[in-house]
């Protein structure tokens, strides 16, 4: 057992294998006037303290970051710059007309839309991409006159090979910004961000969310004074003038976090998950351990207690070292930006707690590879600080709910892609087409093929390997 040796607790920035901080957007530093406050308040940072089941900080951390990649939001933002590239457009005559049109085939929405945005000079709204006015801020690059080769509904959709390729074809575009970054043709504004997350903001929400997965998060039942609330702060992004911004890249902070920490989640959860007998299971230990936070400096003495209150200069640092010169430097943020700020904190204030309650305890039974023991571990104490580690990072990758673990295991090959076939081919089995039933896809009548999009994992899609050449299938 380790008691009473020195060990590192101040100026950590959680390096895992001691390569993190270089990539840091802003300065990782920040002054010591910036602890003199409650966040030296050491109290504050106990390593026993969960989030509260109502947070919401990691809920508006990962929707903001999977803008334009993946398909639940739960956020809306304001003062996109306009598509930068080609958008391909399908229209049964040669111009382009004035007239709200799709990208999708939502055409009332669409109408709705575009009439509330008229008044603040919105031109198309992101989320099947959809135009308010096809001459404004575009231009036609080319007219194509091609011929479709869908000539009606075949008999039977799964023997008519010309209509199963094109539906895998347009389940294989459909996934070209699937992961990060996205759609790179627009340019969100993140100071013009406005979340159902905002607990402040959307109150109403907080009740209707207990004990639901994040699945069945809905807007539905917010009162009509969050309502209210909600088109006043939008209001308020519209109009506002874009030089009143931080400047803050709040994109690249919240990617940098997400790239910080995902594959070395990922991979202590991994190395947990084995199974290993008494013979193996100190070094594998150590392996873990490896892969903690270590301080870089010996000033505090690490002693064996309930809450390893001693490790709490490591926790603090760790958890500000992304937001502290943004605090420090004193910068005029907008509300949105105040959201993100909170987001960013919260979020990388529970990493840091897990990961240094981890490291500590590590420490105390005696794995440290850095601090070695007196005598090593008895086997059922290291199975049992294995046991704990497990728990702890599968609640902690559960909690973050990241978009980037999302994927197929094993990985696809070259001649499949990844997918959530339900996505992908959802909004063609399940909705009403643009143009009547004559238009409808010819598999949208195939019961055996499409089931019930409520049940099962058509209601909790799972990424699949799709082949992308003949034969089909997924």
């Amino acid at each position: 057992m380790f008691s009473a040796r020195k060990a590192a607790a101040v100026w950590l920035f959680l390096t895992f294998e001691r390569v993190l901080t270089a990539q840091t957007p802003l300065s990782s530093h920040a002054p010591l006037s910036f602890y003199q406050g409650v966040e030296n308040d050491l109290g504050r940072w106990d390593l026993g303290e969960a989030p509260a089941v109502n947070a919401t900080g990691h809920l508006v951390f990962e929707t903001a970051n999977s803008l334009l990649h993946t398909g639940q939001t739960h956020v809306i933002v304001l003062r996109c710059e306009p598509p930068r590239g080609h958008l391909g457009h399908p229209r049964s005559r040669g111009v382009v007309g004035n007239e709200p049109d799709w990208v999708n085939h939502e055409k009332q929405r669409i109408m709705d839309l575009c009439k509330w945005g008229q008044k603040y000079g919105v031109n198309g709204f992101v989320s099947e991409i959809m135009i308010c006015n096809f001459t404004s801020h575009m231009e036609v690059v080319s007219f194509l006159n091609l011929e479709s080769t869908r000539i009606g509904p075949p008999t039977n959709w799964p023997e008519d090979l010309n209509t199963v390729h094109h539906v895998y074809e347009v389940m294989h575009s459909a996934s070209w910004h699937g992961n990060y970054p996205g759609e790179t043709r627009i340019v969100l504004d993140f100071s013009g961000l406005v979340s159902f997350y905002d607990t402040a903001l959307v109150p109403s929400l907080v009740p209707r969310r207990v004990g639901l997965e994040r699945w069945d998060h809905r807007v539905g039942g917010i009162s009509s004074g969050d309502i209210e609330r909600v088109h006043d702060r939008l209001a308020q992004a519209l109009v506002r003038p874009p030089v009143t911004t931080s400047g803050i890249d709040w994109k690249t902070v919240l990617r940098v976090v997400v790239d910080r920490y995902a594959s070395r989640l990922e991979l202590m959860q991994y190395l947990l998950n084995m199974t290993l007998d008494d013979r193996l299971i100190f070094d594998h230990a150590q392996q873990v351990q490896r892969r903690l936070p270590r301080p870089s400096n010996t000033n505090t003495s690490a002693t064996g207690n309930a809450t390893n209150s001693w490790a709490a200069p490591v926790f603090r640092e760790c958890a500000t070292s992304h937001t502290a010169s943004i605090v420090a430097h004193g910068v005029t943020l907008m509300p949105s930006e105040h959201l993100l700020l909170q987001a960013v904190r919260e979020t990388t204030r529970e990493i840091c707690r897990v990961v240094t309650k981890m490291w500590a305890s590590g420490l105390i039974v005696g794995v440290d590879p850095f601090y070695p023991p007196e005598q090593f571990p008895e086997a059922d104490h290291i199975h049992t600080l294995m046991g704990e580690w497990k728990e702890d990072v599968t609640r902690l990758i559960s909690w973050l709910d990241w978009s980037v673990w999302v994927k197929c295991r094993p990985a696809c090959g070259i001649e499949v892609t990844k997918g959530c076939a339900t996505y992908l081919l959802g909004p063609l089995a399940f909705s009403p087409p643009p143009g009547g039933a004559d238009d409808a896809p010819p598999f949208q009548d195939s019961a055996s093929l499409w089931p019930d999009p409520n049940k099962g994992e058509w209601k909790r899609p799972q990424p699949k390997c799709i082949r992308r050449l003949e034969p089909y299938g997924f």
